[in-house]
């Protein structure tokens, strides 16, 4: 059984003012460069078999900077495409789009739907849990990482919200005996 470290980017200047950033590679802040930098103290990168990344600079980055430059990059583990919210607040969406709006509930025009982020990172998490090493890890995204771990739960994304996820944390998941399990969150 693979147990699956999941690890969001250090902080951009986007994460910093909340604008929901999905394909606008923005780099980390030298905040985010010390966040992803002392993640070295955290992890070992000989204890992982299978270490994938976004795409996106603010991913890789961190994932470097943590003592995995050579990461597989992985599109499946891209950030939620939010289409004409992209740069925006949930303030701003609110107040200009659509009042109540939320994510997990409303989802975004012109992005992508719940149905196709669910089905992106479901193969994630059928590549970790076939990989049949010990130890996995995923440096991605606040959003994806959510739906990744409702995936590997088997729980409706509507979830999503009860699960926020910090710049720079680590979770993991893994089983507690029989059962899909969140074993560690934001830690």
């Amino acid at each position: 059984m693979t147990t699956l470290y999941l690890v969001r980017h250090g902080q951009t200047e986007w994460s910093r003012s909340g604008q929901h950033t999905s394909y606008t590679d923005l780099d980390l802040t030298d905040v985010g460069v010390q966040q992803a930098t002392a993640l070295r103290d955290r992890l070992d990168p000989s204890e992982f078999g299978l270490a994938l990344t976004s795409p996106r600079l603010r991913a890789r980055k961190t994932a470097a900077l943590a003592g995995f430059p050579d990461a597989e990059v992985t599109d499946d583990l891209a950030e939620w495409h939010y289409g004409e919210y992209e740069g925006l607040t949930s303030q701003q969406i609110r107040a200009n789009h659509h009042p109540g709006w939320r994510l997990w509930f409303n989802g975004v025009p012109g992005g992508e739907t719940h149905d196709e982020v669910r089905e992106r990172l479901s193969r994630v998490v059928r590549r970790v849990r076939d990989s049949g090493v010990d130890k996995a890890i995923c440096f991605g995204h606040g959003h994806a990482s959510r739906v990744l771990a409702l995936c590997w739960l088997d729980f409706p994304l509507i979830f999503g919200q009860a699960f926020p996820v910090e710049v720079a944390s680590v979770s993991i998941l893994g089983r507690e005996k029989e059962s899909w399990a969140v074993l560690r969150w934001n830690s």
